[in-house]
């Protein structure tokens, strides 16, 4: 089967080989561990603060910066996939979406909750990965619980467990 397609590409300084390989092992983790058997492409894009926040506020209308912005191409919802027939016909990959990913904020928030920058990095993008497969935290209830479970047990399946 042919694998994952999942550019990482960045507007900051410091984004060696190995931290782009190590996210492209996150996100395919993270689809295998949702039944995404297909093959799929997930653009990345690493920026800091100023990055995000003009993304966000272009994107979103929200003139902030935040960690992590996920742009998915279809509307799903938890436990539903595209299919095969979704593929670009160009390339032959699904296009799940695109993920931001803010590292001064990854920065940031590793030193908050007293974690390594590796392991938040891996949730984040834990994280935008399931907002691409349409999974939600918007409300306090039953849909912030079942993200928050899939991502407990993705960052588990990593090794990166709280």
């Amino acid at each position: 089967m042919k694998r994952h397609y999942i550019p990482v590409t960045a507007d900051v300084p410091g984004i060696s080989e190995a931290t782009r390989s190590f996210l492209r092992k996150v996100i395919r983790t993270a689809l295998t561990a949702q039944g995404v058997d297909f093959p799929c492409e997930v653009d990345v894009l690493i920026t800091g603060d100023a990055g995000i926040h003009a993304i966000n506020l272009d994107m979103r209308g929200v003139d902030r910066p935040t960690d992590v912005l996920s742009f998915p191409e279809f509307e799903l919802t938890p436990g539903q996939l595209p299919g095969a027939e979704d593929a670009d016909p160009g390339t032959g990959y699904v296009p799940l979406g695109d993920m931001v990913i803010s590292m001064e904020r990854v920065k940031a928030q590793a030193k908050e909750y007293g974690h390594s920058n590796r392991r938040e990095l891996a949730y984040l993008a834990v994280h935008s990965v399931l907002h691409l497969l349409g999974y939600d935290h918007m409300d306090e209830g039953a849909q912030k619980a079942q993200m928050r479970g899939r991502e407990e047990a993705i960052m588990s399946q990593l090794g990166l467990e709280r």
